[in-house]
């Protein structure tokens, strides 16, 4: 028989789920207890017993993101060798994360980098914090792929992260602005071009 525990749990896990739908269709600004409560089929004050006020359940929605976009992206990726191999799998990773998933409902870093680009406070610390994390982790990754020699020596670690992440700020604005089926497979095209330009020697 399910606990009170459990059945509070559950109902906490849905508000968060159903407000990080709402968040990455719409913005985080977006998201309001009343609003999650409907979709939900419970009270306001229901909502509010669990997840605290507006910016609680907006931070929380900001942390759960996080967590799924570590575990579909970077957490699988652990497995295989250092160097170009789990870069190589990050990348892959990734744009099947937005094939899945972020060509449909939209990407909270990419947007959410939007929405608070100019507005400062507790939320966009977190996101920026979140942000800062996954670029770090893919520095990291790329710091192994050049100390293993699967990179130039002249590599700038920095410039790769930033060509990298970047490519997928554009591919997030192919995949859902324009809407082009074929996002996807440019992306992963403009990544091994970006990658023989820096295991090249020029």
């Amino acid at each position: 028989m399910e606990t009170r525990t459990e059945r509070s749990e559950a109902t906490l896990a849905a508000i968060v789920d159903t407000a990080l739908d709402m968040a990455v269709a719409d913005g985080l600004n977006s998201l309001s207890l009343g609003e999650v409560a409907k979709r939900l089929g419970l009270s306001k004050s229901g909502v509010f017993s669990r997840i605290g006020s507006r910016e609680a359940l907006q931070k929380a929605v900001i942390d759960e993101y996080a967590k799924r976009f570590l575990q579909d992206v970077f957490v699988p990726a652990m497995r295989e060798p250092r160097g170009l191999p789990r870069l190589n799998t990050i990348m892959q990773l990734w744009l099947q994360r937005v094939r899945e998933v972020e060509s449909r409902t939209g990407c909270l870093y990419s947007s959410g980098a939007f929405e608070f680009d100019d507005c400062e406070g507790p939320l966009r610390d977190l996101l920026l914090e979140h942000v800062l994390h996954w670029r770090s982790s893919l520095r990291r990754t790329v710091d192994q792929a050049l100390e293993a020699g699967h990179l130039r020596p002249d590599t700038d670690p920095e410039q790769l992260v930033f060509e990298l992440d970047g490519l997928f700020v554009a591919l997030m604005r192919e995949a859902r602005f324009l809407r082009d089926p074929r996002a996807c497979d440019r992306a992963w095209t403009a990544y091994e071009r970006i990658i023989r330009a820096f295991t090249t020697t020029p």
